[in-house]
């Protein structure tokens, strides 16, 4: 039976993830980083009471999908309320790294 993940979990997640990041994808992350808190997703997290928010980056989120094991990306257009339900099984440093490539490709980089 699937149970929902604790903050303790999604907080050990976090530091192993900080242990693996670069110098870029660190900065980033202490950019974005929030203390994880639950939002609301329509389709699937009801259930377990929403999911875990850990960064927000303009109008996207990263957020922690107990039910398939992993962070994603999703945007929001009302705080507290993922838009998208996504369900990559990726570490943390997937959706950083991916941010980080983003932010590369723009000529006056802030990292």
């Amino acid at each position: 039976m699937w149970t929902p993940i604790s903050i303790d979990k999604i907080e050990l997640l976090i530091l192993q993830a900080e242990l693996k990041m670069d110098y870029k994808a660190l900065n980033l992350w202490n950019l974005i980083k929030v203390t994880p808190h639950k939002w609301q997703e329509k389709l699937f997290g009801n259930e377990g009471g929403g999911f875990w928010v850990v960064a927000l980056f303009g109008n996207q989120i990263i957020y922690y999908n107990d039910i398939e094991d992993g962070f994603n990306i999703s945007t929001f257009e009302i705080y507290g309320v993922i838009e998208q339900y996504i369900c990559n099984q990726s570490e943390l440093n997937a959706p950083i790294n991916y941010l980080v490539s983003q932010l590369n490709q723009i000529p006056d980089k802030i990292i």
